[in-house]
């Protein structure tokens, strides 16, 4: 049995188009939702205080098991001081960028800063600049930082001071926070005022904000303080609180200290370590996630 040459090709041409149409249906179909969490820190060049971040990291996984988890740094010295120790950590942009390479739609971006400070806010530009960008993702949600309310500053407060409840008689214990030029500040003197509220021994300093290192120093002295504990307000204990708080240079808070007779004992432990305080970026963490409206 033979066919005409025409009636071949028209047959052949039909059978093409029929295998192709599922493929031309499904070119332009939305893709079913592949979410993934990207925890982004102001980063550290310290090591040993990746440890905090990796204890953070380690909930995350545990509260969302089979989702991909990945990590961005928003200071580009941090980042660049720890590629030549051979730690490769993305921008925000960057990571949101391979995301979406790598075929994911969804992404839940908790902030691990302290405060909405500059860090913060330019953190919200990126992730409104590249929501639903063609072939992208198509949708980014942000949890809020550690304290972005007047609840989240007393819950901090009622976390820091249960933490240090075993503090000695005359013995201050101090939050070393980093402070800003930015309007973000203000949640420092929120959380301090917070604190002597429940107790005169617990307060809140700053290295470029208010309250100013003087300012507790002058404070603790008036107090009768004899020693301090002095804690990271901070995610990691990392290059501040190694030697801006605790370090041997005069302008260091330690050194502040000693020169008014107050001794100094150092808790170089990051915020995130803290399972009481991590607890309160879990949950910004749940309203970031629960904000996909995941299928």
């Amino acid at each position: 049995m033979t066919f005409p040459v025409r009636g071949f090709f028209v047959l052949a041409f039909l059978c093409l188009w029929m295998a192709a149409c599922p493929a031309w249906a499904g070119h332009g179909a939305k893709l079913p939702p592949r979410p993934a969490i990207l925890l982004v820190a102001f980063g550290t060049t310290v090591p040993e205080a990746r440890t905090a971040l990796e204890h953070l990291e380690a909930q995350v996984r545990q509260r969302y098991p089979g989702v991909e988890v990945r990590w961005a740094y928003t200071a580009r010295q941090v980042r660049e001081k720890i590629r030549t120790q051979g730690v490769r950590v993305d921008s925000p942009a960057l990571a949101l960028a391979r995301l979406a390479d790598d075929g994911f739609t969804h992404v839940a971006v908790q902030s691990l800063h302290v405060i909405p400070g500059e860090e913060f806010h330019n953190l919200l530009t990126i992730c409104s600049r590249m929501e639903g960008l063609p072939k992208g993702l198509r949708r980014i949600t942000v949890g809020a930082p550690l304290v972005a309310t007047s609840a989240d500053v007393r819950r901090l407060a009622a976390a820091l001071t249960s933490r240090f409840a075993d503090r000695n008689r005359r013995e201050a214990v101090v939050f070393f926070g980093h402070g800003t030029a930015h309007g973000g500040d203000v949640f420092y003197s929120a959380l301090d005022r917070t604190l002597q509220q429940i107790s005169p021994w617990f307060t809140v300093t700053t290295v470029e904000g208010t309250p100013s290192m003087d300012e507790t120093v002058h404070s603790l002295a008036a107090l009768g303080a004899t020693q301090a504990r002095l804690v990271p307000l901070m995610a990691v204990a990392g290059d501040h609180a190694h030697n801006d708080m605790s370090g041997d240079d005069p302008e260091s808070l330690a050194s502040r200290l000693r020169f008014r007779g107050i001794k100094s004992v150092p808790v170089l432990e990051g915020l995130a370590s803290s399972p009481e305080v991590s607890a309160l970026w879990m949950e910004h963490l749940a309203r970031a996630w629960g904000a996909l409206e995941l299928p």
